[in-house]
C-alpha cells in the first residue's frame, strides 16, 4: 500500500495559541481512522491543519511525498484531500446539482455515482442549498467532497445533530466508502462506538496530544479503556 500522509512532530494552532502538540500520524491508501477525544482537545484543529487553515509552529506534513505546508487550501483539495467540515457550508444561491458540478474533478466519483449512494439528493437536485433539511445538507456536504475525487476524505462530526434514521443512512454510506478501499478516511466523531465500528484504526487526543493509538476493534472491545479515554463520547 502506498503512503499518502505522514505527519511528524506537528505543533499547530491559531495565532499564538498552540492547540496541537507533537502529533505523529501516517496513513496509506485505503486506511480508515477514527479520531476521538472529548470536546476541545484538537480533533477539528487537526483536520483544519491538514487543510491549511491553521498556523503550523513545528513539525512536518507530507502528502504523497510532497511538503503539504507549501500548498494553499484550494491546492490541497486539488492534490486529493476532501473535507467535510462541521459547518457544511451550503450556498443558498446554488442548487444541489450546482454544488456538485462546481467542484467536480475527473475520476471515479461523478454526479450519477453520487446519486446512487444518495438517492435523496437526486430527488432534490433542483432544490437550493438552504431548502434542504440538516440531514440532506450533510449528505450534500459529503457528496460535494467526493466530487473532488479525493484520495483522503476528512469527515468532521458527520453525525452531529441528526435524526437516528439519517445517522443510520450516513453510517451505511461511510461504511461503503471505507469498504471500497482506495480512498483513505479520517472520521472525527463524538459517538465513539459508531466511529470505531466503521474504521480500522483509532487515535485519541487529549489536550492536543495523542494519548492512545490502536486498532479500532481492540479499543471498541475494551469498554473500560474507551470510557476512560473519551468519557461521554463513548455513548
Amino acid at each position: 500500500m502506498t503512503e499518502l500522509l505522514r505527519v511528524e512532530g506537528l505543533s499547530a494552532g491559531y495565532g499564538d495559541a498552540i492547540v496541537l502538540d507533537d502529533i505523529n500520524l501516517m496513513l496509506r491508501d485505503g486506511d480508515s481512522l477514527a479520531l476521538l477525544g472529548r470536546n476541545g482537545v484538537g480533533k477539528t484543529t487537526l483536520l483544519a491543519t491538514l487543510m491549511g487553515f491553521t498556523r503550523v509552529r513545528r513539525g512536518t506534513l507530507h502528502w504523497q511525498g510532497r511538503d503539504l505546508s507549501r500548498l494553499a487550501p484550494h491546492q490541497r483539495a486539488q492534490a486529493g484531500l476532501g473535507w467535510v467540515p462541521q459547518e457544511r457550508w451550503m450556498f443558498a444561491s446554488l442548487t444541489v446539482e450546482e454544488h456538485l458540478s462546481a467542484v467536480a474533478r475527473p475520476g471515479h466519483w461523478t454526479i450519477p455515482r453520487v446519486y446512487e449512494i444518495f438517492p435523496r439528493l437526486q430527488e432534490r437536485q433542483r432544490n437550493l442549498g438552504n431548502q434542504l433539511s440538516g440531514g440532506e445538507q450533510q449528505m450534500l456536504a459529503i457528496a460535494r467532497a467526493l466530487m473532488v475525487n479525493p484520495s483522503l476524505l476528512l469527515l468532521d462530526e458527520p453525525m452531529e445533530g441528526l435524526a437516528p434514521i439519517i445517522v443510520q443512512e450516513l453510517q451505511r454510506v461511510i461504511r461503503q466508502l471505507i469498504g471500497q478501499g482506495g480512498m483513505a478516511v479520517i472520521v472525527v466523531e463524538q459517538h465513539a462506538r459508531l466511529a470505531l465500528a466503521m474504521t480500522q484504526r483509532a487515535m485519541v487526543l487529549d489536550r492536543g496530544r495523542v494519548v492512545h493509538a490502536s486498532d479500532s476493534a481492540g479499543l471498541l472491545a475494551d469498554q473500560a479503556r474507551l470510557d476512560a479515554l473519551v468519557s461521554v463520547g463513548a455513548t
